[in-house]
C-alpha cells in the first residue's frame, strides 16, 4: 500500500486532516486559556529536537570545512548524535504508546492524522538507520582516508532525515496542539 501523503513529498497537512487548525491558529496558541504545561512541554521537546539536529549539522559542517580536526570532531559528534537519537526515539515511543492512542479516543476524526504521524515515525526510523550507518562509516574513516567522502555521505543522509523530521514536527504540532486546546490537556495527559 502506498502512502497517500508521504512525508518526503509533503509541505503541510490538508485541512481535512488538520481540521482544528483554522479554529486554533498557531499565533494564538500560547494566549489560549487551555494552553498549559503539556502543550508548552510538547513544543519545548520539538524545539529541542530541532536544536539538536541543527547542532549535528553545524558539527558536520565544521569537519567538512576543515575547521575542526577529526579527533575534536569525534569528541563532539558522538555525544551529540547519541543524545539526539535517544531523545528522538524516546519521544516517538511515548507518542505511539501513550499520547496518540488517547487522542484517537477523544475524537475518532483524529485517527487519520495519527495514522499519518505513525507512518511518519516509520519513515523517520528508516532514514535514521541510514544516517546511523553513514555516521559509523564516517567515524571509521577518521583514522585514515576518505573522510571527505564519508562526511559528504553522512551529511546527505542526515540532511534527508532532518528535513523529514522538521516537516513531521510541524505537521504533528498542527494536530496535537489544537486538539489540546479543543479538548483540554487533562483529556490527554
Amino acid at each position: 500500500m502506498t502512502d497517500p501523503l508521504p512525508l518526503t513529498g509533503r509541505s503541510g497537512l490538508p485541512a481535512e486532516i488538520a481540521y482544528l487548525r483554522d479554529r486554533y491558529p498557531q499565533a494564538g496558541w500560547q494566549a489560549h486559556p487551555r494552553y498549559g504545561q503539556l502543550a508548552a512541554f510538547w513544543l519545548h521537546i520539538h524545539a529541542t529536537l530541532r536544536s539538536e539536529a541543527a547542532a549535528l549539522t553545524t558539527t558536520t559542517d565544521l569537519l567538512r570545512g576543515r575547521q575542526i580536526d577529526p579527533a575534536a570532531f569525534q569528541r563532539r559528534f558522538v555525544p551529540e548524535l547519541n543524545g539526539f537519537l535517544q531523545h528522538l526515539d524516546a519521544h516517538h515511543r511515548i507518542e505511539d504508546t501513550a499520547y496518540f492512542p488517547r487522542f484517537r479516543v477523544l475524537d475518532p476524526r483524529m485517527g487519520v492524522g495519527f495514522d499519518l504521524l505513525e507512518r511518519d515515525h516509520h519513515a523517520i526510523h528508516d532514514a535514521l538507520l541510514t544516517t546511523v550507518e553513514r555516521a559509523r562509516t564516517l567515524l571509521a574513516s577518521l583514522a585514515g582516508t576518505g573522510i571527505e567522502q564519508a562526511a559528504d555521505n553522512y551529511a546527505d543522509a542526515s540532511g534527508r532525515l532532518i528535513a523529514m523530521l522538521r516537516q513531521h514536527l510541524a505537521d504533528e504540532e498542527e494536530l496535537v496542539i489544537p486538539a489540546m486546546l479543543e479538548h483540554g490537556e487533562r483529556a490527554v495527559g
